[in-house]
């Protein structure tokens, strides 16, 4: 049996030593070969398994119909697949517009409830109060260190011409201790001024702005990228005049005459020479009774045309809009002044004004005409914030002849 079991191992063993025998007598650049394959091998399977990139998972597809109700992010310019830096960028800054957009509404909900309104209250004992000759609404929708001395010469100005108006501010940062304050060289002097927090749910009220201002509160309108403070600016001066009557003013704008015999008035921007007619109004200045059916339609257009992508779009724009649809139309009763009553420059000549330069023809020319037909001058915050008022300037004149704490 043992024997048996040992013959049948020695085909195996001689096979084992043949085939050592063969590889003993091949050359050594044999092996050599042979082992620089293994080692590439080996290189190889190392690197595939760590340097594969992982599995690609299926793109997401966009929800069209959730995103057609998540209006804070619609929007049809942007970019559904960024694929460079400058998109990147672009996202970000959006990202941070409706981060912006979403404080503003959470705030706007935020509102007190009551059955009376402070707002209402408050604004009912200022008029009735006051022997107003005038009313004059402005708004403040900037942060209350953003209230500077050339809003406080705009004030100045429109008290100068109206020293028995009433104006009321409508300004949450103003409405404040800190306010009251900023305001108090005023009220000391004699002057009426009152700033108060929107009650926008009061002032929108029964008016097509409420409806507007509901599907805001409700996430069913997009907001976009103008700033919605602007927006809802652009809304309350309409309103305002629209409920209580009177005029709105920017607090860029320096008044220089009084506009006691203005009557549901607005001022032309450009005014095209060829044709003789306005080319485009602004709403810095408007001048209306109570409940005017043109501002009905003003803010009927706002609540139904509203677009927060596009400067302009819902303030200068919307009214020259609805004015030209209008305009000859019967029951609507208004005037358009030319531009030198109010604008008698315009964004792009605004920085002549403030420098103090040898007079040429046009500067000379131009001063005659505001202190002929201008009844304010419109100051364009926007492109003139950083310039400073040069001693001996246009702009200078014009406020040493409008002041009133000139001394101080």
């Amino acid at each position: 049996m043992e024997q048996s079991a040992k013959l049948s191992l020695f085909p195996v063993l001689h096979l084992k030593r043949s085939m050592l025998s063969l590889l003993f007598s091949l050359p050594t650049s044999f092996f050599a070969f042979f082992l620089l394959l293994l080692l590439s091998y080996n290189a190889f399977s190392v690197f595939y398994l760590h340097q594969s990139p992982p599995p690609v998972s299926a793109p997401k597809l966009l929800n069209l119909s959730s995103s057609a109700n998540s209006p804070l992010f619609r929007n049809p310019h942007s970019p559904l697949l960024p694929n460079s830096t400058q998109s990147l960028s672009l996202s970000i800054q959006r990202a941070k517009r409706v981060k912006k957009h979403k404080r503003g509404l959470r705030s706007l909900r935020s509102e007190p409830r009551s059955p009376v309104s402070l707002f209402h209250s408050r604004l009912k004992a200022f008029f009735n109060t006051s022997s107003c000759q005038m009313r004059f609404f402005m708004t403040w929708i900037s942060p209350l260190k953003s209230f500077g001395e050339r809003e406080l010469v705009s004030i100045e100005s429109l008290f100068k011409s109206h020293p028995d108006a009433c104006l009321v501010i409508v300004s949450k940062s103003l409405d404040s201790h800190a306010g009251t304050r900023i305001l108090k060289p005023f009220v000391s002097n004699g002057f009426r001024v009152m700033a108060i927090a929107p009650d926008f749910g009061y002032i929108f009220k029964d008016t097509h702005a409420e409806l507007w201002f509901n599907r805001l509160k409700e996430g069913n309108v997009n907001p976009g990228e103008v700033s919605l403070g602007q927006n809802l600016s652009n809304l309350l001066r309409l309103v305002l005049l629209y409920k209580f009557g009177g005029t709105y003013i920017d607090l860029d704008i320096i008044v220089l005459k009084s506009f006691s015999k203005l009557r549901n008035t607005i001022g032309a921007q450009n005014f095209d020479v060829r044709t003789g007619r306005w080319s485009r109004l602004n709403n810095a200045v408007l001048i209306f009774d109570k409940k005017h059916p043109l501002l009905f339609k003003f803010i009927e257009e706002f609540a139904l045309t509203f677009d927060g992508n596009k400067w302009g779009h819902n303030g200068p724009y919307l009214i020259s809009r609805v004015v030209s649809r209008v305009n000859g139309r019967p029951g609507f009763n208004f005037t358009v002044l030319p531009p030198s009553a109010f604008y008698p420059v315009d964004w792009r000549g605004i920085r002549g004004l403030f420098r103090d330069e040898i007079p040429s023809k046009w500067l000379v020319n131009k001063m005659k005409q505001i202190r002929k037909e201008s009844f304010a001058v419109h100051l364009w915050n926007k492109h003139s914030r950083e310039l400073k008022v040069v001693k001996g300037s246009i702009v200078d004149r014009i406020i040493s002849s409008c002041c009133i704490f000139c001394s101080t």
